[in-house]
């Protein structure tokens, strides 16, 4: 299921955005003023950003800023009244992937969300690197400098999901999301226990640490 992050201070538009999204399988966060968008996008990584531009506190487009300065890749789409061409330029050329305006068809808005997940997918690089860690999901193969490193299947989607989002925290909330499914019955404990598992694989050759555990928060990858 992915995860689409609605930033909107509107709670008509958020209500509506949540039960279209949802019915359509996504998993939907949503998040009424930038500030807690950003602590959001930073606790479990979107997908897809759905953004406004105009709320009180941090507006749009320094939540835009901000969003891009940690994930260049992340696609945003506008969604905004801020409906003159000026403004539509201003946030394409600021980095945002789309611009809807309100009001707006929510089918419309819906087909230009899977057009971006779309070219996402397309532009996502095959082979995946970080520091001297190289995984390729089509080969099922990951190496560790000149090592090869056997990992067992839930091994390799947990560092799958690392490093599609590296630096980033991951919660073992989302973790037993996008790894074990979002219907997982069962101890949570179960995280640390492959996290520990993948340490110790990726680790063997005398390698330094690149996953960090952060207390109360989750596990990023990252270099120490």
């Amino acid at each position: 299921m992915q995860h689409i992050l609605v930033i909107d201070d509107d709670p008509a538009v958020v209500g509506l955005l949540r039960r279209g999204l949802t019915y359509e399988g996504f998993t939907v966060s949503t998040a009424e003023s930038g500030a807690r968008g950003l602590t959001l996008a930073r606790e479990n990584p979107p997908d897809l950003v759905v953004l406004d531009r105009m709320m009180p506190g941090l507006d749009g487009m320094e939540v835009l800023r901000r969003l891009r300065a940690a994930d260049a890749q992340l696609p945003v789409l506008f969604l905004t009244a801020k409906d003159a061409p000026v403004d539509e330029v201003a946030g394409l050329n600021a980095g945002a992937d789309d611009y809807v305006i309100k009001p707006f068809t929510f089918d419309i808005l819906l087909a230009r969300i899977y057009a971006l997940l779309r070219r996402q997918e397309r532009e996502r690089p095959s082979v995946l690197r970080f520091a001297d860690l190289v995984l390729d999901p089509d080969a099922h193969h990951v190496s560790r400098g000149q090592h090869s490193v056997s990992l067992t299947h839930l091994e390799f989607l947990l560092l799958h999901e690392f490093m599609l989002h590296p630096r980033h925290v991951l919660t073992k909330e989302h973790l037993l999301d996008r790894v074990w499914g979002y219907d997982f019955v069962g101890n949570t404990n179960i995280v640390e226990v492959y996290v520990k598992q993948l340490r110790q694989k990726l680790e063997a050759s005398g390698a330094p640490r690149l996953l960090q555990t952060i207390r109360g928060a989750g596990y990023v990858l990252r270099e120490e």
